[in-house]
């Protein structure tokens, strides 16, 4: 189905090569097809390749994925790797949020786990009695507090938070859906109310994009949506209940706007009191790749960026650290932007939880925000279409600090609910503030916990064992005493060097080149090198004498060393694999090996009898199981970096604890 999909967008561009052409094209179908009330497919040019059936429900997400390929296009990527929001995720958050958003202005009841059924009829019935009063007094409480807010304008009758915002718009995915949810709670609102309120709902929208393009389409976007859910006319014939087109196009005139939300002021007065959205994935180093200039054009943006400042002289972007990413700088714009106790919801990648780059981020969501809930789904769940990124939704509330987040996940694309967000079988793990702090030395990373209950536990249980251990870098280690060891990429680039990397021959001499690929393990062997200058009998074509001779000016080590596979395919039953690696091995960059100072090899050298004794030793302890369980919980991807390695809780065994003391 999805390669069937992939195929017409490629036909298309066959047929009709200008992408503005071809969504003009489709908006212009959608329209006829609104008006003629036929499928939208026989309104469609005869030249048009036949369209998907998978394609004819939903015309708006065919739109994003056009505007997706513009985009790439336009930015120097390839349009097969553009791929648009999935509707259903855009449903399942709208639904999420708008049923909870009552509950997060006063507290969530409490639910008591005996069921009334087991109690004694007389016992049952004062129960029954005293359940009614607290809903009736709750639902009284918050029907007042409802009342008010749409008497101010704050809150639509079918129950959206105004002003709603989108500082990435794009084509316009949730500013659609949720007047599809308007449309369909508006029946349920006196007829004489509701073109009130759909005026009310689309004045208050405040949507931006950086892009001309985007801008257009999402405005012709939002009036067919509104069409098609019953609260705009499709003339100017007066509708009861219904708004006109041109009051409709008039007021998307208004709300939709070109501007960049990043480096510009906010182009409205009031502060949303709900931003959703789903912001660009994409580094700042990948942007205007398709630009004759773009080299110095990224260059003057991302300086452009760390220097941006408010009135009052801070910067509007404190959390800037390594490679950056738009999706964290429209983050943090997000939280300036929505007033105190408003609430963010964004689509944003899962590595997020765990990379070392975004840890101030994530202190800014703890310390200065209540970072209330995420869910997460695994590359395996291929939420997007062709993208197999983990993917994470947030949920804070503006203002405030964290004391638990909710932890939703992992999930699979089909436990998404148009109705209720997630499905009640979905995985719920609350974590409390302190057990968080204590984890992450406040560095609020979550960890990946499996979905299987017993083996969740038991994560859960090598987590808080390792936690307070001192880690493999620090000064205070029992390995390293006063000094710290560190984690390096092997010596030679295999891009750069790869001329003086030469196929490993029968009968050949030379320097052993070691790759990702020689590292091997089974339950039975454990772990070990598969390098043909290891074991002549490894096949003459086999993968492993490929790449595997160095004749490079870079002289081996003359010392053995403890070296780690730096990248594990994430179907492999262990992340790390760690081995001792001879004299006279040169490492290429895809391994990491352990640096030891002299004094902490001396050390351990005369406690084992021997450096290669002492590193058998230290490497079984690395290869510990729950170790590697600890690595996979906080890996941020597939590449094992350096500061993972690093940031391993070593357990000593009882002979170290007591050389200690020696």
């Amino acid at each position: 189905m999805r390669g069937n999909v992939s195929g017409w967008y490629a036909r298309l561009d066959r047929e009709c090569e200008d992408r503005l052409e071809q969504m003009n094209i489709w908006l212009n179908a959608w329209e006829e097809a609104l008006r003629t009330h036929q499928p939208q497919a026989s309104q469609l040019p005869s030249d048009w390749p036949t369209l998907p059936a998978s394609l004819l429900t939903d015309p708006g997400h065919v739109l994003d994925h056009l505007l997706c390929r513009h985009d790439a296009e336009s930015d120097g990527r390839s349009p097969r790797g553009a791929h648009p929001t999935p509707t259903r995720l855009a449903d399942a958050i709208i639904a999420d949020e708008l049923k909870s958003d009552v509950v997060l202005n006063g507290s969530e009841p409490m639910h008591s786990n005996v069921n009334l059924a087991a109690l004694p009829p007389a016992f049952r019935a004062h129960a029954e009695a005293i359940n009614g009063e607290k809903e009736a007094a709750r639902e009284a409480e918050v029907d007042e507090e409802t009342e008010q807010e749409i008497a101010t304008g704050a809150r639509t009758r079918t129950g959206v938070p105004l002003p709603f915002a989108d500082p990435a718009v794009g084509g316009g995915l949730f500013p659609s859906r949720i007047l599809k949810w308007h449309g369909e709670k508006i029946s349920e609102v006196p007829i004489e109310d509701r073109a009130e309120d759909t005026r009310l709902l689309l004045t208050s929208m405040q949507l931006l994009d950086v892009c001309e393009v985007a801008g257009e389409m999402t405005k012709r976007r939002l009036l067919l949506s509104a069409i098609r859910a019953g609260l705009v006319s499709l003339d100017d014939e007066p509708m009861e209940g219904c708004l006109t087109r041109s009051e409709a196009t008039a007021i998307f005139e208004d709300v939709v706007r070109v501007g960049d939300a990043l480096r510009d002021g906010w182009p409205w007065n009031e502060p949303p009191r709900l931003l959703m959205g789903n912001p660009p994935w994409l580094r700042i180093k990948d942007r205007f790749r398709g630009h004759p200039d773009g080299s110095n054009l990224r260059k003057e943006l991302g300086e452009e960026l760390r220097s941006l400042r408010e009135e009052n002289g801070s910067l509007r972007f404190s959390t800037l650290r390594g490679n950056v990413n738009l999706y964290r700088l429209f983050l943090e714009r997000s939280l300036q932007l929505v007033r105190a106790g408003g609430r963010v919801r964004l689509i944003v990648p899962d590595s997020l939880l765990r990379e070392q780059s975004s840890a101030p981020l994530r202190r800014l969501l703890v310390d200065s925000h209540e970072w209330t809930g995420i869910w997460t789904f695994p590359e395996s769940a291929r939420l997007f279409t062709g993208v197999t990124q983990g993917v994470l939704i947030l949920g804070i509330t503006v203002d405030g600090m964290s004391e638990e987040l909710i932890c939703r996940g992992p999930a699979e694309a089909n436990e998404l609910c148009s109705k209720n967000g997630l499905d009640k079988d979905v995985p719920r793990f609350n974590l409390d503030r302190e057990r968080w702090a204590r984890w992450s030395r406040k560095e609020w990373a979550v960890p990946r916990l499996p979905r299987n209950r017993y083996d969740r536990q038991s994560l859960l249980t090598i987590i808080d064992d390792l936690a307070d251990l001192p880690r493999l870098a620090e000064s205070h280690h029992w390995l390293a005493g006063e000094n710290r060891l560190r984690v390096r990429v092997g010596e030679v680039d295999q891009t750069t060097w790869s001329a003086d990397i030469k196929p490993w021959k029968k009968g050949s001499r030379g320097t052993p080149f070691i790759r990702g690929i020689h590292f091997r393990n089974d339950e039975k062997k454990g772990i070990w090198l598969q390098h043909p200058s290891f074991n002549s009998s490894i096949d003459e074509d086999a993968a492993e004498r490929k790449q595997a001779q160095w004749r490079g000016p870079i002289k081996a080590p003359k010392h053995p060393r403890l070296a780690c596979q730096a990248i594990v395919n994430a179907q492999q039953l262990r992340r790390l694999r760690w081995v001792v690696l001879p004299a006279g091995c040169v490492l290429g960059n895809s391994v990491n090996h352990l640096e030891l100072p002299e004094d902490v090899a001396d050390r351990i050298s005369e406690q084992r009898g021997n450096l290669n004794s002492a590193l058998s030793w230290l490497c079984d302890l690395l290869n510990d199981k729950r170790l590697d369980a600890w690595a996979r919980a906080w890996a941020a991807n597939n590449n094992v970096n350096n500061y993972e390695l690093e940031m391993l809780p070593l357990p000593p065994s009882e002979t170290a604890i007591s050389a200690q003391f020696v």
